[in-house]
C-alpha cells in the first residue's frame, strides 16, 4: 500500500470538512434573502451559479436536485401541491435570522456584545469592584468574601470567630434595564435604484436584531414598521419576504406609527431605529397623499421634524442610520437629529449591522429612576 503526503493546508481542511449540503445551504440562504423568500428564483440563481462555477463538481454524486430534495427532507422547504410551488417553512425563516445574526456578530469588534448597561447600580449581572454593607434582600452570591473576612477578624480572637451582620460586604452590580425598540425600514423605490441593493442589508439587520432579542433579551421588545407611501407594522416572520415597492417615502407617518407603538410599551428605555436612504417625499393630508420627489419640500420636512420633537417630549430617542451620501440628505438627517436630540450614523451597507448592534447593545443613555 502506497501513501502520498503533502503539506497540510488549514484552509483546504476547513473547506472540505463541510458536507455538500452545508456548503450549498449557506449560499442558498443568501440567495433566498436577496430573492425576498422566492424559492423558485433562488433555485434558478443557484442552478445558474452551479453551471457557471461548477460548484457541485467537487462533490461525488450530489447535484442541485439532490440538495433541493434534502431541503424538503430536513423541513426547510415545503411544496404546495395545488400550485406546484416550493416555499420556505418556519424552520427556514428561523435559519435565515440566525445566519444574519452570526454574520453581523462575526464583523463586530471583540468585546462589544453585552447587555443594556446604565450608570446606576443595583441588582444586575456584572460585579463592580466597589463594595457596600450588606442589606436585607441582597443576593448572597455577590458577597465580598475577602472584605467580609477582614471585618470579622477585627473583633474576633483565635479562640472565637464572630461574624456580625455589619461585617458583611457585598459587591455593587451594574443595573440592567429593558429596552423597547421600533425598527423602521424604508421600502421606497430608491432602496434599489442606481444598481445598488440596499434592502437586503436592511432585511439582514432586522432579522439578526429580532433573533438576538428573542434569544438573549427576552425582556426587551422589538416591533418592526415598514414604510413607503404609508407605514405599516410587520411581523418577524414577514422579514425575509420584504420587497421594495414603487413607493415614495413617508417618514412622518413611520415615526408617528413607531411613537404610538412605544406608548403601549411600559419600558424604562424607548427608542426608534430608522434605516433609510432617501429624503421624506410624501405625507398623508386629509386622507390624500401629498408628494414631492424633487428636492426637500419644507412642508414635508417640517411635518417630520414635528414628529421628531413629539418623540423627544415622550422621551423616545430616534437613531437614524443613513445609507445615502448626498450632502443635502445628510443635512436633513442632522436637522432631524437636532430636533429629537437623538443620534445619526452615516453608514455604508457593509457596516450597517455593526452600527446598529453596537448602538443597541451599548445603549446607556437612559437613566433608571
Amino acid at each position: 500500500m502506497l501513501f502520498k503526503y503533502q503539506q497540510w493546508d488549514e484552509r483546504f481542511a476547513k473547506k472540505n470538512s463541510k458536507a455538500p449540503f452545508d456548503i450549498l445551504w449557506d449560499t442558498f440562504q443568501e440567495l433566498l434573502t436577496i430573492a425576498s423568500g422566492d424559492v423558485s428564483q433562488a433555485i434558478k440563481w443557484l442552478t445558474e451559479l452551479d453551471e457557471e462555477y461548477d460548484i457541485t463538481d467537487q462533490f461525488e454524486e450530489y447535484s442541485v436536485d439532490n440538495f433541493i430534495d434534502e431541503l424538503q427532507e430536513r423541513g426547510y422547504l415545503t411544496e404546495d401541491e395545488e400550485q406546484n410551488e416550493l416555499s420556505m417553512t418556519h424552520k427556514a425563516e428561523r435559519s435565515l435570522r440566525k445566519r444574519s445574526l452570526e454574520e453581523i456578530f462575526d464583523s463586530l469588534k471583540k468585546g462589544t456584545a453585552g447587555t443594556h448597561q446604565t450608570d446606576h447600580t443595583g441588582q444586575g449581572l456584572e460585579r463592580q469592584p466597589e463594595t457596600r454593607q450588606w442589606q436585607q434582600g441582597d443576593d448572597i452570591t455577590n458577597i465580598d468574601s475577602t472584605g467580609t473576612m477582614m471585618n470579622m477578624l477585627k473583633h474576633s480572637s483565635i479562640d472565637k470567630m464572630q461574624l456580625r451582620e455589619d461585617d458583611i460586604r457585598i459587591h455593587n452590580t451594574d443595573h440592567y434595564t429593558s429596552v423597547a425598540t421600533v425598527l423602521l425600514i424604508d421600502l421606497s423605490h430608491s432602496m434599489v435604484l442606481y444598481g445598488e441593493d440596499r434592502i437586503t442589508p436592511a432585511k439582514k439587520v432586522a432579522m439578526a436584531l429580532s433573533e438576538l432579542i428573542l434569544n438573549d433579551y427576552a425582556k426587551d421588545s422589538l416591533d418592526i414598521v415598514a414604510f413607503g407611501n404609508e407605514a405599516w407594522e410587520i411581523s418577524i416572520e414577514e422579514l425575509p419576504y420584504l420587497k421594495v415597492g414603487p413607493y415614495h417615502t413617508n417618514t412622518q407617518q413611520a415615526l408617528q406609527r413607531a411613537r404610538h407603538i412605544l406608548h403601549q410599551r411600559k419600558y424604562a428605555n424607548k427608542q426608534i431605529f430608522m434605516i433609510t436612504d432617501g429624503k421624506p417625499s410624501c405625507i398623508i393630508e386629509d386622507g390624500e397623499i401629498y408628494k414631492n420627489s424633487f428636492g426637500l419640500d419644507r412642508k414635508i420636512v417640517n411635518k417630520v421634524l414635528d414628529e421628531g420633537v413629539k418623540c423627544r417630549r415622550d422621551d423616545i430617542d430616534i437613531t437614524t442610520f443613513m445609507i445615502a451620501r448626498d450632502q443635502y440628505l445628510q443635512d436633513f438627517v442632522r436637522e432631524l437629529t437636532k430636533a429629537n436630540k437623538g443620534r445619526a450614523y452615516f453608514a455604508s451597507l457593509d457596516n450597517l449591522g455593526e452600527y446598529i448592534f453596537e448602538d443597541y447593545i451599548r445603549n446607556r443613555k437612559k437613566r433608571v429612576k
